[in-house]
This record gives C-alpha cells, sequence and structure tokens, in this order.
C-alpha cells in the first residue's frame, strides 16, 4: 500500500527543504558553477541526486539496523567523512583563477565521485535517516522505501542545480583573481563549518 497523498505531500516539502538548504553538497555546487560554468557542474548535479537515492535505499533496506548494531561502524564513517570533506575545503580553498582554466587541467567533480561522496556526507546521512524514519509507513514498506527514493531525487536535482546555477550567475563578478580568491576561501570555510552539527550538536 502506498503512502498516503498528505503524508506524500509533507515529505515533498521536507525533500525539498532539506535539499535546498546549505550543506557541503550545495556549497560545492555553488563554487563548482562559480569555477567551471552551469554545463560542466551537471554531472556533479546528476551524481548528488542519483548517489542520494541508493544512499535513502539502502538505509530504508537496513543499513541503519547495521550501524546501530556496529556503532564503531558509522563512527569510522563520520570520521572518514570529516576527512574527505577537509580535502575537499582544501582544494577549492586553493583553487586557481577561472582564467588558469586554459590548459583544461582541473575539472569539476565527476559523477561517480558526487555519488561516492553522499555516503561519507554527514548531512546526507541525516537527511535519509529522517526521510525513512519518520515518512515511510510499514505497510507496503518496501514499495514505499523506493518512492521516498524516488521522489527525494526527483526534488532534489532541480534543488541543488539552483545552487550550481548561482554559482553561474557570479562568474562575471568573481572574475577578478582576489575576488574569487575571496570567494573560494569562504565557501572552503563553509565546508568545514558544516562539520560543526556532526560533532557537536546535540
Amino acid at each position: 500500500m502506498l503512502m498516503s497523498t498528505s503524508l506524500l505531500s509533507a515529505f515533498a516539502l521536507f525533500a525539498f527543504v532539506s535539499s535546498i538548504t546549505p550543506g557541503p553538497n550545495n556549497t560545492m555546487l555553488l563554487a563548482s558553477g562559480v569555477n567551471f560554468g552551469f554545463r560542466r557542474s551537471i554531472p556533479h548535479a546528476l551524481g548528488i541526486s542519483v548517489g542520494f537515492m541508493v544512499l535513502v535505499i539502502s538505509v530504508g533496506l537496513g543499513l541503519g539496523e547495521v550501524f546501530k548494531a556496529l556503532p564503531w561502524a558509522y563512527t569510522a564513517l563520520r570520521y572518514i567523512g570529516a576527512a574527505y570533506l577537509l580535502y575537499l575545503a582544501w582544494k577549492i580553498a586553493t583553487s586557481s583563477a577561472m582564467s588558469d582554466d586554459t590548459d583544461g587541467k582541473r575539472k569539476p567533480m565527476t559523477f561517480l565521485a558526487a555519488a561516492v561522496f553522499q555516503w561519507v556526507n554527514p548531512k546526507a546521512w541525516v537527511m535519509a535517516l529522517g526521510a525513512i524514519t519518520t515518512y515511510t509507513p510499514a505497510e507496503g514498506y518496501f514499495t514505499n522505501v523506493l518512492v521516498i527514493a524516488v521522489v527525494f531525487a526527483v526534488v532534489n536535482l532541480p534543488s541543488v542545480c539552483v545552487w550550481a546555477g548561482c554559482g553561474t550567475g557570479l562568474r562575471n563578478i568573481l572574475r577578478e583573481p582576489r575576488w574569487l580568491k575571496i570567494f573560494n576561501g569562504s565557501m572552503a570555510g563553509l565546508l568545514v563549518l558544516s562539520l560543526y552539527p556532526m560533532f557537536f550538536a546535540g
């Protein structure tokens, strides 16, 4: 039995709010839009949505229970994710000016890298666990998990693309290397700041 229309509407709102608000994915897409433009950031955005959909399905099929049984595994994943976020923050902070990309050596995050990143993204885990535990009815559970995952992906993709689009809109303003350096440094700082709730909140 599929979830009710009212529950689905409530979940869609949750999916939109959690997808559009700032977090590691959106911060990186904003920076990608500035540094590479919207078109080259599309694989990154698609990787986020598809990777997150797979994560939601995995959590719904019992991965969350595995972490309850093996809390050390979840702790290890959190620290791996934190380390990777710090690495990405460093990469953004040290990114060169847009005009330096003529040799094609600088590349945006790939589809696969963005998809795999969801597994170490603290916000993605909170969103996935929240969706499964709060909005998935017990009756027709497996089908509803798939509905939750697909709806989340459909809502998530345009939401994260907004951030890449905003970054693209800032490209002309940030063509001055000094301002681009300040912007990239700010985005790196926000990525580091996004680790705060994982270690200090609650």
